[in-house]
C-alpha cells in the first residue's frame, strides 16, 4: 500500500522564478505528506536560490543542463527514490485533497501504472485546459485528443468527466508515475526535448500492458503556454516532429502506410498556415519532417527494440471525424 510519504512532487523549473513564486505555495500547502523537489535546468535566474530562501523544505536537484523537458525529468528522477512519482508543471495551481484519489487509485489497481487528474485552465476555470483535459487518445495516425478538447475545441466543465477511467495517454503537465515503470521504460525519449514525449512513454507503457488512468475527482488548474506559447514556431515544429517519431517507434502494423497518410495530412496543414498568413508555421512543418527523414534509420533501430501491441485507437481518424464529421466530443 502507498501512503502520500512514499510520493514525490517534481517541479521542472528553468528560469521559472516567477511561476515558482506564484504557485509553489499552493503545492506545498496541499500536499503536507509528499516530498517537494524542484529539478532546475540549469537556470540562469535566481529561481534555486529564491526557493532555497523562501522554501526550505523544498529539496533542490540542479541539472548541469537544460536539457528540455524530457533529458530534465531524466536527470533528476535519477536522485529521486521515492516509489511514486508526480512529474508537475511549475505553472500548476493544485486543489486541496487532489492527492488522495490519485493513490487511492494507485492502491486499488495495482497494474496502474501512470495516472492524470482532471485539468482545468486556471485563466478560464469553469474549462477544460488545453493539454490533458479529462485523458488523452490517440486515433490510427498518432493524432492526439483528450476528451474534453478536440483540436481547438474545447469543452465547459460541467461534472461530465468525474470519473476514473482508462484512458491511452496522461498529460505532461501534471504525470503520475511508478518510479520502478518509469526506469524500466527508460524514462523519456531525451531526443524530443519537449512536447509529445508524454505520449510516447505512455505508449511504451501501453505497449508493456500497463494502464494509463484518469481520475476526475483530484483536480489541478493549468496555465498552459508558459514555457513555449501556442504562437511559438518551434511548439509546431516539435509537435510535429515528435508525432511522426512516436507513430514509427510504436505503432504496431501498416507502418508505411500510417506514416505517408500522416505526412499527407501533415501537408494539408501546412497549406492551412499558408493560407492563414502564417508562413513560419508552415516552415516548421517543413523543418520538422526533414528531421525525421534524417532520424528515421535511428528510429527503426528503437522499433525493433522495443514492443508493439495493436487496439491502441478507438477513433480511425480524429481529422476526419472533427473536421469533416463534425464530432467535437468522445
Amino acid at each position: 500500500m502507498l501512503q502520500n510519504i512514499d510520493l514525490a512532487v517534481v517541479i521542472l523549473n528553468w528560469n521559472g522564478k516567477a511561476l515558482l513564486e506564484q504557485f509553489l505555495p499552493s503545492v506545498i500547502k496541499y500536499s503536507t505528506d509528499a516530498v517537494i523537489y524542484v529539478a532546475d535546468n540549469s537556470s540562469t535566474d535566481d529561481s534555486v536560490a529564491f526557493v532555497t530562501k523562501q522554501f526550505p523544505t523544498v529539496k533542490i536537484i540542479q541539472n548541469s543542463e537544460n536539457g528540455g523537458y524530457a533529458k530534465g525529468y531524466n536527470d533528476a528522477l535519477k536522485h529521486v527514490t521515492e516509489p511514486l512519482l508526480c512529474l508537475l508543471n511549475s505553472d500548476i495551481e493544485v486543489t486541496e485533497n487532489w492527492l488522495q484519489p490519485i493513490i487511492s487509485e494507485f492502491n486499488r489497481d495495482i497494474n496502474t501504472a501512470i495516472i492524470q487528474p482532471k485539468i482545468l485552465d486556471y485563466k478560464n476555470k469553469s474549462y477544460f485546459e488545453y493539454a490533458g483535459a479529462a485523458g488523452g487518445f490517440i486515433d490510427k495516425f498518432g493524432y492526439p485528443y483528450c476528451r474534453g478538447r478536440i483540436f481547438d475545441t474545447i469543452e465547459e466543465d460541467n461534472n461530465q468527466y468525474n470519473d476514473t477511467t482508462t484512458i491511452f495517454w496522461a498529460s505532461g503537465a501534471c504525470l503520475f508515475i511508478k518510479n520502478s515503470v518509469f526506469k524500466e521504460l527508460k524514462g523519456f525519449d531525451e531526443s524530443y526535448f519537449a512536447h509529445v514525449e508524454e505520449i510516447d512513454l505512455c505508449w511504451r507503457a501501453f505497449n508493456k500492458n500497463y494502464k494509463t488512468k484518469y481520475v476526475g475527482t483530484s483536480t489541478i488548474y493549468h496555465v498552459g503556454g508558459a514555457t513555449l506559447s501556442n504562437t511559438n514556431p518551434k511548439k509546431t515544429y516539435l509537435n510535429f516532429r515528435n508525432s511522426l517519431f512516436t507513430l514509427v517507434k510504436n505503432t504496431d502494423s501498416n507502418l508505411v502506410f500510417k506514416i505517408l497518410f500522416r505526412m499527407l495530412l501533415d501537408g494539408v496543414a501546412a497549406i492551412r498556415f499558408l493560407f492563414q498568413l502564417k508562413p513560419l508555421f508552415l516552415v516548421a512543418i517543413f523543418k520538422a519532417h526533414m528531421s525525421f527523414y534524417y532520424n528515421l534509420p535511428h528510429l527503426l533501430k528503437q522499433r525493433k527494440q522495443l514492443n508493439q501491441r495493436s487496439n491502441y485507437y478507438e477513433c480511425n481518424s480524429i481529422v476526419w471525424s472533427y473536421f469533416i464529421k463534425k464530432r467535437t466530443q468522445f
